[in-house]
C-alpha cells in the first residue's frame, strides 16, 4: 500500500463476540474491524487504529485486515469489549461480558493524519470527545454513534443510553445509528439536534431498510426511505450496519467505485444497501465482501424502486 495516500483511517476498539461454532469460543468483532475491512475490499487505501486485548491481538481477524490492504496500529488494551450476542424472535439481545478501556488519544502515523476522512467506530464508548480535536478540519467526519449509546456493566444485559451532545457529532458529516439504539417513538429532529446543518444522517432498520436524512438549519431538509436488499441467506447479522455505514462512506470519498460519476456529497444508498445485505451472508468478518459482488448485489436489485422520499418523523425500536 502506497502510506502517503492513506484515504480513510478508523478507530474504534475490537470487541470479541462469544460463539459456540468457533474453536476459540469468540470471534473478533466490532464497528472498526467491519469498516475498515469494508473499505479496504471497496478499494480505498485504508488504515485502522484498534484497540485490543491480549487475546484479541492473535486473531486471525487481523490478518484478514491486513491481506486486505489494511495499515493496521494495534493499541493494546487491559481489558477490551466481549459481548455474548443472543438473537431472539424480537431481536438482539446482547450481555456484557466485559467492558474494555477508554481508547485514548494518541498520535498515528504521520502519513495517516492526513486521510481524507476519518470514521470513528466505538463499540463501547471507548473514544471521547478528546479525538474530536485529533481529527483535521480538512477530513470528512463519519461517526458510528450506536458505540455511543450502550451503557454496560459486566454480567449484565447491554441498555440503551439517551444520546446526548458531544464535540464529535457536531462535526461529523455523516452519522449512523441502528433503530435499535434509541428508544422506541424517538424523533428524528431530536436527533438531529446533535449534528451540524449539513450533515447526513443514516438511521438502519434491518430487515426494513431505513432512513437517509440530510439537514439543514431548521431541522431535517429530506428524508429518504430505503427499501431492503434482498439476501441470499441471513448466517450472522453482525456487522451488517457497520458495513454498510463504511460502503455509503466509501461511495462519498470514491465516487468511481460505485460506477457512476456523482459529486463527492452523494451518498449512493442502493450500493451501501447491496454491501450490508452480504455481509450477513458469512460468519463474523467472512461476510464481507469485496467491489465487484456489491455491484452484482446491486444490479440484481435495480429493478426495484430502493430510495424513495419519506415523511417518517419518528424512529427507534421497543425493548425485546
Amino acid at each position: 500500500m502506497d502510506t502517503r495516500t492513506i484515504e480513510v483511517l478508523h478507530v474504534g476498539s475490537a470487541s470479541r463476540d462469544l460463539t459456540s461454532d468457533d474453536p476459540r469460543g469468540w470471534r473478533l468483532g466490532g464497528g472498526v474491524t467491519y469498516a475498515a475491512l469494508t473499505t479496504a475490499r471497496l478499494g480505498l487505501r485504508t488504515a485502522a487504529l484498534i484497540g485490543v486485548d491480549d487475546e484479541g491481538a492473535t486473531a486471525d481477524e487481523l490478518d484478514l485486515l491486513r491481506s486486505a490492504g489494511v495499515e493496521l496500529v494495534l493499541e493494546r488494551l487491559a481489558e477490551a469489549p466481549v459481548f455474548d450476542n443472543q438473537e431472539t424472535q424480537a431481536g438482539r439481545v446482547q450481555v456484557c461480558h466485559a467492558v474494555g478501556e477508554r481508547l485514548v488519544v494518541r498520535d498515528v502515523p504521520e502519513s495517516w493524519r492526513e486521510a481524507r476522512a476519518w470514521s470513528i467506530v466505538p463499540v463501547a464508548g471507548e473514544i471521547d470527545d478528546a479525538w474530536a480535536g485529533a481529527v483535521p478540519d480538512s477530513a470528512y467526519l463519519t461517526v458510528g454513534w450506536q458505540g455511543f449509546l450502550r451503557d454496560l456493566s459486566a454480567g449484565e444485559r447491554v441498555a440503551r443510553r439517551p444520546p446526548t451532545a458531544s464535540a464529535l457529532l457536531a462535526r461529523a458529516d455523516l452519522v449512523g445509528v441502528s433503530h435499535h439504539d434509541v428508544g422506541f417513538g424517538t424523533s428524528l429532529g431530536t436527533l438531529a439536534g446533535f449534528l451540524h446543518p449539513g450533515a447526513d444522517l443514516l438511521v438502519t432498520e434491518g430487515q426494513l431498510g431505513g432512513l437517509f436524512v440530510r439537514l439543514v438549519d431548521d431541522g431535517v431538509r429530506e428524508a429518504y426511505r430505503y427499501l431492503p436488499t434482498a439476501t441470499d441467506q441471513e448466517t450472522d447479522p453482525t456487522g451488517a450496519g457497520d458495513t454498510f455505514l463504511a460502503a455509503l462512506l466509501a461511495s462519498v470519498l470514491r465516487p468511481a467505485i460505485v460506477g457512476r460519476h456523482l459529486s463527492r456529497r452523494s451518498p449512493d444508498l442502493r450500493f451501501a444497501a447491496a454491501a450490508g445485505s452480504l455481509a450477513v451472508e458469512g460468519p463474523g468478518l467472512s461476510g464481507v465482501p469485496d467491489r465487484t459482488a456489491v455491484l452484482v448485489r446491486r444490479a440484481r436489485e435495480r429493478v426495484r424502486r430502493a430510495v424513495i422520499p419519506s415523511e417518517v418523523s419518528q424512529v427507534g425500536a421497543v425493548d425485546s
